[in-house]
């Protein structure tokens, strides 16, 4: 079995804060003691960023893990998420320092505003800019974010989001195209949630060629051709074989013509939550 990188790069945010390319989602995972061993696992073997949220209901399972790895608190990437419920400005300020009393954390490393909800997102992004320019945040950013609510947003943001964390993966890479390029062009950096399909995909035969052909798992396929994307991605497991494998992809690249047969996959596969049509 080959080892585990000790060191996991990063991209780089228009901030100049590093976000470790691959870390541990945890959504559906319960806030109870293998969640607690599964992220500090994950933590040992090397992952320096876990996504977690306030509806996923498991952020003190996070706090947890981190102070029991005894990992430099400063070497850890966190990431959390305002739920719908908490939009507006005091009540996202409340619900931050609810989320962070959780975690154990004295800052939180990427605050996302987790769905654009209408009427009130503006107000939640002003506490957002005000949690991070109190130093409380070192960035923020959002998530489920189309087009169409960037635009909207940096018509009166004064701080560009960092991330927006999006579903993406080959099969449903052209039908997020126009905001991959927005977020591009506008120094946003794209954040594959369910980069795996939730498993969906990982039997296909396409996958299944280029995973013998570059001796790696499809979902390691998977990873690698949203790293080469551009894209940091947060793949969940529990499974410690899996959560150890997801990080085996930094010692091959994909080559241009995969890269391209992976791209045309496509068939706005959406197997979370659509954002497309919200106002």
């Amino acid at each position: 079995m080959k080892a585990l990188p000790l060191k996991v790069p990063g991209f780089r945010l228009n901030n100049d804060v590093l976000i470790p390319a691959v870390g541990l989602g945890v959504y559906q995972m319960p806030n109870d003691a293998y969640t607690v061993k599964a992220v500090y696992h994950a933590l040992k073997c090397g992952y320096r960023h876990v996504d977690t949220a306030m509806i996923y209901r498991n952020e003190e399972s996070v706090g947890k893990a981190i102070a029991a790895s005894l990992i430099p608190r400063d070497q850890i990437f966190v990431t959390t998420k305002l739920w719908n419920s908490d939009h507006g400005y005091d009540q996202t300020i409340r619900a931050f320092n609810e989320s962070l009393k959780r975690l154990g954390l004295e800052y939180i490393d990427l605050y996302l505003i987790h769905w654009p909800v209408q009427g009130k997102r503006k107000d939640s992004w002003r506490a957002l800019e005000t949690l991070y320019s109190e130093g409380r945040c070192k960035a923020i950013g959002v998530s489920n974010y189309m087009e169409v609510h960037l635009r909207e947003l940096l018509g009166h943001c004064r701080i560009i989001p960092a991330v927006n964390q999006i579903e993406l993966h080959p099969y449903i890479f052209h039908s997020r195209f126009q905001t991959v390029e927005f977020c591009r062009e506008n120094g946003i950096i794209p954040v594959a949630y369910s980069p795996l399909t939730k498993g969906e995909k990982l039997n296909e035969p396409v996958l299944l060629k280029l995973a013998s052909k570059y001796e790696k798992s499809t979902a390691g396929i998977l990873l690698r051709w949203a790293l080469q994307q551009g894209f940091a991605v947060i793949p969940k497991s529990s499974v410690f074989s899996r959560i150890e494998d997801n990080l085996r992809v930094f010692d091959f690249s994909i080559s241009e013509s995969d890269m391209q047969l992976l791209s045309n996959l496509d068939e706005n596969l959406v197997t979370g939550w659509d954002p497309d049509g919200t106002p």
